[in-house]
C-alpha cells in the first residue's frame, strides 16, 4: 500500500457552497465533487443525479484513489446526521484545500428546487434510458426470449452483467460477455449474421446499451435488449439458472485476428462520431502537469488481463462496469477520463458511451504490446495514522480471549456487513465507523478492544476513535479477519451482534432472485420515470448519437 505525506491535525473553517453553486458547475462542465457521506442505503434514498457516496467512515481509504487531485473542488453534504462537517473536516487534514458544505444539506437541496433521485449508479441508468427513448433501442419480453430458447431457435444471449453476477442467476443457455466485450466477442459467439442476439442484464440500464453497442458497430445480425432483465424474466414466472460458468472465453468458437481487425474499426467509428479524443503518451506526462485538471487513467479490460499485464498509473475499470458506474470510479465530475486496451475496440466502444454522458474522455493510441508489463496491483494510497497503531497477532488474540474472563477484550469488526454476517471471529460486535460513538454505547464496556475488518485497513484508522471514546486500550489485528482465517482459527456467522444498523449497502432490488414481486416492479417503474426526472433536474449534458 502507498502511504502518503502526514496529514494536518489543524480545522481551519469549512465554507458554504448552495445549490446553485453547485448547479452552475455542473452546467459550466466545472470539476466538482459532490459527495453524500452517509451510508449507501440512506444515500440511495435520496440525493441529487451527479451525487456520489462516500460513507464517513471509509474517506481514508477510498478518497485518495477516487479523488487525486487535492485541489478539487469538494462539497460535501449529509441529511442531517451530523456526519457532513466532520467529514469535511477530515478532508481539510488529508490535504484537500476546497472544500465546503452544502448549504442546507440535502434538504437545502430540496428546499431550493433541486431534483432528488433514488437508487446507485443514476447518472448512468438515466442516461440508458434516454437512449432507448432517442434510438429507439429494441427488444423483446421475456415470454419471447424463452420461447425461441424453447424452440431451439438460431439465438444466443449474451449476459452483459459481471461474471460474478452472473454465476449468481442467468438466463437459460445465456454466456457471460460483460458489456465491453460485446462488440468485440460478438461476432465469434454468432458467426451466422441471421442469428438473433439477445443482450441481458439484472434490470435495464446494461442490456440497453450493450444492444445499441452492437448496434451502432454495425452488426448485421437482428440484435435485441432482453426487455427488464431477469427482473422481467422473473416478472413473467420464468426460471433462472444458478451457478452457470459459461464466459466469451471458455466456448468453442473464438475470435480470430480478422474479426477482431473488424471490430477494432467499427468501433473506431462509432467513436469518431462521439468525438472522443485521441490520445499519445506524450499527452500523459503533459496532463501529469496540470495541476488544475484531474485525470482518470483506466485500463477497460478484463481483471484477469489487467493482472496479467498493464501499463503503470493505470487502473483496472472494465468497459461495461465503468459506463455503468461512473459515479463511482470517477466522482469528480468535469474530469478528464483516459481509456486503454490493447484491441482498439474496447476503450473505444466505452469512450463513446462516455463521450455521450458529457465526459473529456481521450483514448490512448499509440501503445505496443511490452507497454503492458507491469504485473503489481494498482496503488491504493491512503493517508499516514495521526497516531501509531497497536498491533496483536492472530494467534495472540485467539490465546486472550481464550484466557480471560468473557468481556475482558471485546472484538470490534468493522467490514462490511455482508462480510461480517457470512463469517467474522467469534464474540465479535459488528459496528459501522460512521456510528462508532453510538455503537459503543450498546456494546458492554470493556479495558481492551481489537479493532478489525477484512484487512485492518479501515481498522487502524478507527482505533484512534474507539481509545479517544473509551479511554480503553485498544489494539488492531495485524492482517484483519483474513489473517485470522489464513491461520484456521475459530468463526462463527449470522447476526450475532449487531451494534450498528446493516445500511452500509442498499439492497438492489435486482440482485438474486428473492426480492419481493413489488420490489422488482417498482424499479422498472422507477428507471421509466427517469428521462423526465433528468429533463426536471436540467444538469445532466447528456447527447446520444
Amino acid at each position: 500500500m502507498t502511504q502518503a505525506q502526514p496529514i494536518s491535525q489543524e480545522a481551519p473553517h469549512v465554507p458554504l457552497k448552495t445549490t446553485a453553486d453547485v448547479r452552475n458547475a455542473l452546467l459550466a462542465q466545472q470539476e466538482i465533487a459532490l459527495i453524500d457521506v452517509r451510508e449507501e442505503h440512506p444515500f440511495a434514498q435520496a440525493h441529487p443525479l451527479f451525487a456520489a457516496n462516500f460513507p464517513a467512515g471509509k474517506l481514508e481509504i477510498e478518497v485518495y484513489t477516487r479523488i487525486p487531485r487535492r485541489s478539487t473542488a469538494i462539497v460535501v453534504y449529509d441529511d442531517g446526521e451530523g456526519l457532513a462537517e466532520p467529514a469535511a473536516r477530515t478532508l481539510q487534514r488529508l490535504g484537500y484545500t476546497d472544500v465546503a458544505l452544502l448549504t442546507g444539506g440535502l434538504q437545502g437541496w430540496r428546499d431550493a428546487g433541486g431534483e432528488i433521485f433514488i437508487d446507485v449508479n443514476v447518472p448512468s441508468k438515466s442516461f440508458g434510458e434516454l437512449v432507448e427513448a432517442e434510438r429507439h433501442t429494441p427488444s423483446l419480453p421475456a415470454q419471447e426470449v424463452k420461447a425461441l430458447i424453447d424452440q431451439k431457435a438460431d439465438v444466443v444471449v449474451l449476459d452483459a452483467r459481471r461474471f460474478d453476477e452472473y454465476q449468481t442467476m442467468n438466463i437459460p443457455t445465456g454466456v457471460s460477455v460483460p458489456g465491453a466485450e460485446l462488440v468485440l466477442r460478438a461476432k465469434a459467439l454468432a458467426p451466422r449474421p441471421e442469428t438473433q442476439i439477445i443482450v441481458n442484464c439484472a434490470g435495464r440500464t446494461r442490456s440497453i446499451i450493450g444492444t445499441q453497442s452492437l448496434i451502432n458497430a454495425g452488426l448485421p445480425n437482428p440484435i435485441a435488449a432482453l426487455r427488464n432483465g431477469t427482473i422481467g424474466w422473473l416478472l413473467a414466472g420464468q426460471e433462472l439458472e444458478r451457478g452457470a460458468s459459461r464466459r466469451f472465453d471458455t466456448q468453442p468458437a473464438h475470435d480470430t485476428p480478422e474479426q477482431r481487425a473488424t471490430a477494432a474499426q467499427a468501433a473506431r467509428q462509432v467513436a469518431d462520431r462521439a468525438a472522443v479524443k485521441r490520445a499519445r503518451t506524450e499527452h500523459l506526462h503533459a496532463f501529469a502537469l496540470q495541476a488544475e485538471r484531474t485525470t482518470y487513467l483506466l485500463d477497460v479490460r478484463t481483471p484477469e488481463e489487467f493482472n496479467r499485464g498493464h501499463v503503470p498509473g493505470f487502473r483496472n475499470a472494465p468497459g461495461g462496469q465503468l459506463v455503468q458506474e461512473t459515479d463511482h470510479t470517477a466522482p469528480v465530475r468535469g474530469a478528464r477520463l483516459v481509456l486503454v486496451d490493447d484491441d482498439g475496440v474496447r476503450a473505444n466502444m466505452s469512450a463513446s458511451w462516455l463521450a455521450q454522458m458529457g465526459w473529456d474522455v481521450w483514448v490512448l493510441d499509440d501503445l505496443q504490446t511490452t507497454d503492458f508489463h507491469d504485473t503489481r496491483p494498482a496503488p491504493q494510497p491512503v493517508p499516514e495514522l495521526l497516531e501509531p497503531a497497536q498491533w496483536i497477532s492472530p494467534a495472540d488474540l485467539a490465546e486472550r480471549l481464550q484466557r480471560e474472563a468473557p468481556g475482558q477484550t471485546v472484538v470490534l469488526d468493522m467490514t462490511t456487513s455482508a462480510n461480517y454476517t457470512l463469517r467474522h471471529i467469534p464474540g465479535a460486535w459488528f459496528v459501522l465507523r460512521s456510528q462508532l460513538a453510538q455503537a459503543l454505547q450498546t456494546i458492554p464496556k470493556a479495558p481492551h478492544y481489537v479493532l478489525t475488518c477484512g484487512s485492518s485497513l479501515l481498522a487502524r484508522y478507527a482505533s484512534v476513535d474507539v481509545a479517544r471514546i473509551t479511554g480503553a486500550t485498544v489494539q488492531v489485528l495485524e492482517g484483519g479477519t483474513l489473517a485470522w482465517i489464513a491461520q484456521g482459527l475459530p468463526l462463527e456467522q449470522g447476526e450475532t451482534r449487531l451494534a450498528s444498523p446493516r445500511i452500509d449497502r442498499y439492497r438492489r432490488p435486482y440482485e438474486g432472485t428473492d426480492s419481493p414481486r413489488e420490489a422488482m416492479q417498482a424499479y422498472l417503474d422507477w428507471e421509466f420515470g427517469l428521462v423526465e426526472q433528468l429533463g426536471r433536474d436540467g444538469t445532466h449534458g447528456f447527447r446520444v448519437i
